[in-house]
């Protein structure tokens, strides 16, 4: 057994769950409790909103602490620890930028819920959407909206996502930051605000060391975090940008790969 890991943080989509959202509730639920007893805690990290994440895991969610909003909402188990504030200026600003491409599907991300505006995407694309923020609300304006703003998570077209993503750079710079884990997804965060930085609040909150963590991933938004923990894994279903930055390539999400390696990690 590995008692040196402390922290074992873990991305959702393409890394922890399959395709079809499902993984294998009793076996994890035997790892967590070998995690327990070794001292180590289980952090659900990844870019859907908090109340999906914790969804994902009924019961037994309190057990658990989440980096949600790739770091803008950092729970450590029941209690709230920190939550990005994106100032009202930024929030127009990006609001403006993607009103001027209007193939971009574009959600504001809130402490309280995740916003579309009405008029500007398809009941389809709402509906998609929902199944990664479980709460979710029509807005008449997303610049009326009364909420603490977290992040955008605008949706583009696959074949364009690199073409956005530089562009979000160059228009957005020193305001907010691109991360992208590919497939049209692009999230505008709080600049130096991503998963990594949300590890480090709860590390810094329970003593643990960047050399006492392992963290599992698939996207461009894992990279900092593969960066900064000791122990790093990507998913055979990684980019190679992806498995570059990490120490160790894992087998993919299809086939349990966070499972097994957390197996033989605290066998």
């Amino acid at each position: 057994m590995n008692h040196d890991i402390k922290l074992v943080a873990v991305d959702i989509d393409g890394t922890f769950v399959r395709s079809d959202y499902t993984y294998d509730i009793p076996r994890f639920k035997r790892i967590l409790s070998r995690m327990e007893n070794a001292g180590c805690n289980f952090v659900v990290a990844s870019g859907n909103q908090y109340y999906q994440l914790r969804a994902l895991f009924p019961g037994y969610c309190d057990e658990l602490s989440f980096v949600a909003e790739n770091g803008a909402f950092v729970k450590d188990r029941g209690e709230l620890v920190f939550t990005a504030d994106m100032p009202k200026e930024t929030v127009d600003r990006i609001i403006d930028l993607c009103r001027e491409y209007p193939e971009i599907s574009n959600v504001l991300c809130g402490v309280e819920s995740a916003y579309c505006q009405k008029g500007t995407v398809s009941q389809e694309f709402f509906d998609l959407t929902k199944i990664y923020y479980h709460r979710l609300k029509w807005a008449d304006d997303l610049k009326e909206v009364k909420d603490q703003i977290l992040k955008f998570a605008p949706t583009v077209p696959e074949e364009k996502t690199y073409f956005y993503y530089d562009m979000f750079c160059e228009r957005l710079k020193g305001k907010a930051e691109p991360t992208t884990s590919g497939h049209g997804s692009i999230d505008l965060i709080v600049p130096g605000c991503h998963k990594a930085s949300g590890i480090r609040r709860l590390a810094e909150r329970w003593g643990i060391s960047p050399e006492q963590c392992a963290a599992f991933g698939d996207g461009g938004n894992d990279i900092e975090m593969l960066q900064y923990c000791r122990y790093s894994y990507a998913m055979e279903n990684a980019p190679e940008s992806v498995k570059h930055a990490a120490e160790h390539v894992c087998p993919s999400n299809e086939e349990d790969g966070v499972l097994i390696t957390l197996e033989q990690l605290f066998a």
